[in-house]
């Protein structure tokens, strides 16, 4: 339901602006008018059967309505972007002509290009925006910290947030997460939170968490809680989480092979979480904090208890252009390496994704730190 009712915007506003520039675009002949409407009435009819009855359609046919409905929203987005533009480059010439005169005289034929460049434009991007969830990328990200009285010297960390493991992440995606870190060769893995998407059912009946049991680090594979184990079926996605074979960590610290610490911290979703100070009192002041905490709103927190390096993920940058210019007036940090007193710290754009699985202007990643004590 939740991708519904973020994409009923769209419907209500961007589907008939679009619909109207494509209707004066296209010949005012049946053969292309019929046609067109039916595509956006088909539309219409595939959003409300899935937002109306989408407790009583099976699975596979929800899914597939997601993924019809999400692609749309998608393309709607851009097209609109691309019809402004449209729209200012035509406003340029309502203020100084400036047109030449056989495109005034030829202005139905340069319409119908323009409808033809803009599908043409925005099917590239979707392709290039499925590839990039398809294949994620690979951030290394080198980093130094002060050694203590631990006796490690270096430590390789791989990061995963966001894993979204539901109706649009599917088996072979989780199988090719895994894949993709043990090539890493960690020492330690983290799931940064949102390892479940919306439902619980669909990672249970892929039965994902056997995936997950392959993950390899000779010091540990954690987890913590994100804000989507709180959403629906909260207790059997932490039931499942406890059968990938990961530690999950939930206001807890452990320490890693005598050295350093690692603080996992419930979801900012639960106001009675411990307080940070609460879970590193008692701790060896010369010993290196790693923490791990899924949104990434606790940096001035995390400086003043003395965490050494701060780990997060939640807010997928955005996700598609132009939400990571939003992220960055809601964030102090929404995506990448970020330094605020002693403490460092890490945003991960994610792994997976939220909603339709499409990547504009951000990446699909896992983080990969290089740590080195000193």
């Amino acid at each position: 339901m939740k991708v519904f009712f973020s994409t009923i915007v769209a419907q209500a506003l961007l589907n008939p602006y679009v619909f109207w520039r494509g209707w004066q675009a296209i010949p005012a002949r049946n053969g292309w008018r019929i046609p067109y409407a039916a595509l956006f009435g088909m539309e219409l009819l595939v959003y409300f059967a899935g937002f109306f009855f989408h407790k009583s359609l099976p699975d596979a046919v929800m899914v597939s309505i997601l993924y019809f409905c999400g692609t749309w929203y998608v393309c709607l987005l851009y097209f609109t972007i691309a019809l402004l533009a449209i729209e200012i480059i035509r406003l340029s010439n309502r203020i100084r002509r400036w047109y030449p005169a056989w495109l005034t005289s030829h202005w139905a034929q340069v319409k119908l290009g323009l409808f033809f460049a803009v599908i043409a434009g925005v099917t590239g991007l979707m392709i290039h925006a499925y590839r990039a969830v398809m294949n994620p990328a690979v951030t290394h990200l080198h980093i130094t910290i002060p050694k203590g009285t631990g006796r490690l010297d270096s430590l390789k960390v791989v990061m995963m947030s966001d894993l979204h493991i539901g109706e649009i992440i599917r088996k072979k995606q989780v199988e090719k997460f895994v894949s993709l870190s043990n090539a890493q060769r960690p020492d330690v893995v983290v799931l940064a939170g949102d390892l479940m998407d919306y439902e619980s059912r669909f990672a249970e009946q892929m039965h994902a968490e056997y995936d997950l049991q392959r993950l390899y680090a000779p010091l540990g594979v954690y987890a913590i809680l994100g804000n989507h184990e709180y959403r629906a079926n909260r207790y059997a996605k932490l039931n499942w989480i406890r059968k990938t074979g990961a530690a999950l960590l939930i206001d807890s610290v452990v320490l890693i092979d005598h050295s350093c610490y690692l603080i996992g911290r419930d979801d900012y979703i639960n106001k009675k979480r411990k307080p940070l100070h609460a879970l590193t009192k008692g701790l060896d002041p010369e010993k290196p904090k790693i923490l791990l905490d899924h949104q990434p709103w606790t940096f001035a927190e995390a400086s003043m208890n003395g965490v050494s390096l701060g780990l997060y993920g939640h807010t997928h940058y955005g996700q598609l252009w132009p939400y990571p210019l939003l992220m960055k007036f809601i964030y102090e940090c929404p995506y990448g390496y970020y330094r605020k007193g002693n403490s460092q710290f890490y945003v991960s754009s994610g792994i997976g994704v939220a909603g339709p699985p499409y990547r504009v202007g951000t990446v699909s990643e896992m983080a990969v730190l290089h740590i080195q004590f000193k």
